[in-house]
């Protein structure tokens, strides 16, 4: 039985050395030490042994596992380290490598241009309320006074979904909508996406963006209103910028205004960005109509308004001296990077 044991543990020792993988190591374990392993089908023979030979045979069969197990460790840590000098090799990081340049991104023009706006408006003590795209006609002309028969309700300026239903032709509905909740005084800005049947140009979108503010409360006059927009201009364009106020017609403010800021690029004296005007129209304004504040349930005797509506291209165009509208749309990175 000790031949027996030494060409068993001779064949054990063969297999593992031949071994190329953890799998066929394990495999060898299991075959040779497991419990129901060639080591132990020999330790059953014994029981053919004279009592003096068992110990001796018991203490030969446990040598043997031993070195077997020992062999079986040491090809298992071989292998693990060859594994993983050769991971180490097929994923080697040249750090000698110029590094990959990171492209961090940045707020689209429009978006850094809305940002502006509503960080001067919050300081003046506005909120920012945002209103649907899709619109009823009854918000968006009726409560702003313009009825029935309007040039402004026009299927060619207006993209309508049914008689009653529209994409909103500008933000102002939203004033609407929050007037008729009651809540006594208001100083808000809209800004959102507004739509008309335009024909695409350098200066025209059939989807713009619009920002639309109003104050509702005792004793607001022109005055205010004329004070407030002077501090917006000058926030945005610079501090030695000057306003001028020329009169206007629109359905929903009475009386109502066009507003120019002293062109900032050349300070009134006339350029290539003013046309030689030296003044560069930016917004319309007015007092809000009393009809507009009666159809909305204020009571125009006690409650007086103002409201202003710029178009944010025109702000971003302007700010940054941009003379296309359609760059602010293509999405080329090449412009966009710019800001």
């Amino acid at each position: 039985m000790k031949d027996q044991l030494l060409k068993l543990t001779q064949e054990a020792l063969a297999k593992i050395a031949s071994s190329k993988t953890l799998d066929e190591i394990n495999e060898a374990r299991v075959e040779f030490l497991g419990k129901k392993g060639q080591f132990t089908t020999i330790m059953k023979e014994m029981k053919n042994l004279s009592a003096e030979e068992r110990p001796v045979f018991g203490q030969l069969v446990n040598e043997a596992k031993s070195k077997t197990e020992e062999a079986i460790e040491k090809a298992k840590t071989e292998l693990q380290n060859a594994l993983m000098e050769q991971k180490l090799q097929d994923e080697i990081i040249d750090v000698t490598l110029p590094a990959k340049k990171l492209r961090t991104g940045h707020g689209h023009p429009c978006q850094i241009a809305l940002d502006e706006v509503e960080r001067v408006f919050i300081g003046m003590g506005y909120e920012v309320i945002e209103g649907p795209e899709v619109e009823w006609q009854e918000y968006n002309f009726t409560k702003l006074n313009i009825p029935e028969g309007h040039p402004a309700r026009d299927e060619q300026d207006t993209f309508y979904i049914t008689d009653q239903i529209l994409l909103r032709s500008q933000t102002s509905p939203t004033q609407a909508r929050v007037m008729e909740e009651g809540k006594l005084p208001i100083r808000m800005i809209s800004p959102g996406r507004v739509f008309r049947s335009d024909s695409i140009d350098a200066t025209h979108s059939p989807s713009f963006n619009q920002i639309e503010g109003l104050v509702v409360d005792k004793h607001i006059t022109m005055t205010d209103l004329k004070g407030t927009l002077t501090q917006f201009a000058k926030e945005m364009f610079g501090e030695d910028t000057v306003t001028r106020f020329r009169p206007h017609h629109f359905p929903f403010t009475e009386p109502s205004a066009e507003v120019d800021v002293s062109c900032f690029k050349c300070g009134g004296k006339g350029c290539r960005f003013c046309k030689n005007e030296g003044w560069i129209e930016i917004l319309g304004c007015g007092m809000v109509h009393p009809h507009v504040l009666e159809m909305c349930g204020i009571d125009p005797n006690e409650y007086t308004g103002f409201a202003f509506g710029v178009g944010l291209e025109r702000i971003a165009i302007l700010k940054y001296e941009i003379d296309d509208m359609r760059l602010l749309y293509e999405n080329d990175i090449r412009f966009l990077k710019q800001f």
